[in-house]
């Protein structure tokens, strides 16, 4: 066995030298090498400042060409014909067009809430393993019932705006098990893992929720085109 000496030493960059004791009744594992690392600061920190930085540069140009989209100053006798929530609140006040106000107001961001509480004590694919990269019949065949109740309500409830995107990420989830995929988007298809799908209709919904609220509606909460003329 060779000898180590313990020494002190201010290099913040070098890799330490690890020992691992092992018992007589223990065996040796591999569990993997993890290579060169190095600091927080000043290796991402420094990226992160300049990032930063950058992004007010932008912003400030775009200031300097473009006028906020701002209205007059608030009048409480006279609400304004709709009454928009900010763009990061209007996929919620979307749903309410569709959902009763427990249902779109309070049910389901709450539902999401618990989700992202809760969702870290489990162990989602920590592997980072495809969809399709482990026995997945089974579970395709879960998900596909999930999809067709969920599908079903909300075309009985007239909820386009999810059903569309529900459908789409569906499709695509779907397409590496199908015989006529190209087998090079078959290749790359089945690498994505479940949770990456699942946050992938789940950003898709968000923005295309976000999206109609901004620009396609009018007083009333009624469907407009936002190219014509005088709807403003």
């Amino acid at each position: 066995m060779s000898e180590f000496e313990v020494e002190a030493n201010s290099d913040a960059q070098e890799v330490p030298k690890r020992i691992a004791v092992l018992r007589r009744d223990t065996p040796a594992r591999v569990l993997g090498d993890d290579g060169e690392v190095v600091t927080t600061a000043p290796h991402l920190l420094l990226r992160e400042v300049i990032l930063i930085q950058l992004s007010i540069i932008v912003l400030a140009l775009i200031s300097l060409a473009f006028n906020a989209p701002l209205e007059g100053i608030a009048d409480p006798l006279h609400t304004p014909n709709p009454a928009k929530a900010p763009w990061y609140f209007l996929g919620l006040q979307e749903l309410l067009h569709y959902f009763p106000p427990v249902v779109a107001g309070v049910l389901l961001p709450g539902l999401v809430v618990i989700a992202l509480v809760v969702i870290p004590y489990f162990r989602v694919n920590v592997e980072l393993v495809g969809f399709y990269e482990r026995p997945w019949k089974r579970r395709l065949a879960i998900i596909s019932m999930l999809v067709v109740a969920t599908c079903v309500l909300l075309a009985l409830r007239g909820v386009w705006p999810v059903l569309v995107p529900t459908l789409v990420t569906y499709l695509l989830l779907l397409l590496p098990a199908l015989p006529f995929c190209p087998r090079r988007l078959r290749r790359r298809l089945s690498r994505i893992c479940l949770a990456d799908w699942i946050m992938t209709w789940f950003v898709a919904v968000a923005v295309v929720l976000t999206v109609i609220g901004v620009l396609f509606r009018g007083p009333g909460w009624s469907w407009i085109w936002p190219w014509r003329e005088g709807i403003y």
